[in-house]
């Protein structure tokens, strides 16, 4: 089981690494990427951070948000 979790961390932390680069590029704050996908500044925050694991549905108004795919979000290398 330990496994699994660990696994799980890290993919949830590349995941933040990618949605926190994709805001970067777009220029954009966290606050004002909440306001585009419709969700609390602190669900960003707590995504960016590696804490929460966001539903598939709020990763595509994420995505939609960031003009990026789910796809491009969940591009994660754990080699």
């Amino acid at each position: 089981m330990k496994k699994n979790l660990s696994l799980n961390n890290k993919i949830l932390k590349k995941l933040a690494i990618n949605i926190k680069q994709k805001r970067s590029i777009a220029n954009i704050s966290q606050k004002e990427l909440a306001d585009k996908a419709g969700v609390e500044r602190s669900y960003i925050t707590a995504i960016e951070m590696g804490a929460k694991s966001p539903s598939v549905y709020c990763l595509y108004i994420i995505a939609r948000a960031l003009n990026t795919s789910i796809k491009e979000l969940l591009d994660i290398n754990l080699d």
